[in-house]
Formats: structure tokens, sequence, C-alpha cells
């Protein structure tokens, strides 16, 4: 099993790095943990206050969970992955069933932040993105999934997003392997990442059959 870790900031294109990943390798073969599915449960929160959870920083996710069932994948175990609701801010009873796969990707702001977490990772990729264009995907989906308004959003960047992703995002760039500026649009970057990929898998499939 490859175990490829995928950070980068709010916004900076991570999931189209994902998508492109998955498109480039045969179907069945990419697991994905989204770091959204482990943030922590905040039902016994008031509604009201909710809204002013700082889900940018390492103490919103429940990273011992993300640890055990990436661990439970490697072992060749199902795993229930947990599910989180942005509009209720609380985790959701269902579950999602995940299946080992030859690789797992797993992606989000701040996957290269917890030790544990990052040494379990064969791969380590930021990806890298101007603040402006950050900016500019965060309002349009913000707005559009999670029913915020376009200042409530910039208000958020300003007040959250932009001195978390200083304080943590940014500095995890040291860990990473790869670092792919221009986020989902370096096509480049993508394909050496995808290559890389194949050649392991290729490889791996290769001692086995000895």
């Amino acid at each position: 099993m490859l175990i490829i870790g995928i950070a980068g900031g709010t916004g900076s294109g991570k999931t189209t790095v994902v998508n492109k990943i998955i498109k480039s390798l045969p179907a069945g073969e990419v697991a994905v943990l989204p770091q959204d599915s482990y943030y922590k449960d905040s039902s016994h929160i008031p509604p009201e206050d909710r809204s002013k959870i700082n889900f940018d920083e390492p103490a919103a996710i429940e990273w011992s969970l993300l640890v055990d069932q990436l661990a439970q994948l490697k072992e060749g175990k199902n795993i229930e992955m947990p599910t989180y609701s942005y509009l209720t801010c609380t985790r959701q009873e269902a579950t999602v069933t995940v299946e080992p796969r030859d690789v797992v990707i797993v992606e989000g702001i701040l996957v290269l932040n917890d030790p544990v977490l990052r040494n379990m990772m064969d791969v380590k990729v930021f990806v890298d993105a101007d603040a402006d264009d950050r900016l500019i995907r965060v309002i349009a989906r913000d707005c559009v999934e999670r029913g915020r308004t376009p200042m409530a959003v910039i208000n958020r960047y300003q007040d959250v997003l932009k001195p978390m992703h200083s304080m943590y995002i940014e500095p995890s760039k040291r860990f990473a392997d790869l670092i792919v500026p221009q986020g989902g649009n370096n096509i480049v970057a993508i394909n050496l990442l995808t290559d890389y990929i194949e050649a392991r898998l290729r490889k791996a499939n290769r001692e086995h059959q000895l």
C-alpha cells in the first residue's frame, strides 16, 4: 500500500490534484481519506456558537481516529469513515465504508502537521497557490456549498484563514517531498507525481510476484 499525503491552503487546488491522480490510475486503485471527515463532533455546542469554531487549527481534528483508521487500512481491514456536515458543524450518523486499496490518499489543509500521521506517509505533497487565487475559490465554494455570504467569507478569511495559514499550513510545506506550484493547474508536476506513483505500484507488483 502506497500512502500519499496531500496538503495545502484552503482553495489551493488539492481536490483537483487528487482527482487527476485518481483519473490517471486504474479504477478502484485509490482510496481517499479527507481530513474534513475527521473534524471533532460539535453537537454538544449550542448552534449559535458553532460558527465560531476554528476549523483551520490542528486541535479541530480527531487525529487519533484518522491515524487508527489508516493503520487498519494498512492491515487490510475495511473502515467506517465518519462524515461531517459543514452546514450544522456536527459529525453525522452515517459513515462511509472504505476498503483497502493499493493507493491511499490522505488529503487536507493540515495533514502534514501531525507527526504520527506524517510518518505513515510514503509521499508527502504540498499544493501551493497564490493567496488571491485561493481567496476567490474559497468565496465561490463557501457561498454555494456552505450557504455563507461573500462578506462573511471575506471576514472569516481575514480573521481565521489567513492567520492560521501562516501559523500552521505554510510552515508544513517544509515536510513535503514535492511542492506543486500553481495548484491544480500545474500539469507537469501532477504528471510527475502520477508517473512516480505508477512506478512504485509496478515495483510493488513485481516484488509481490517473486
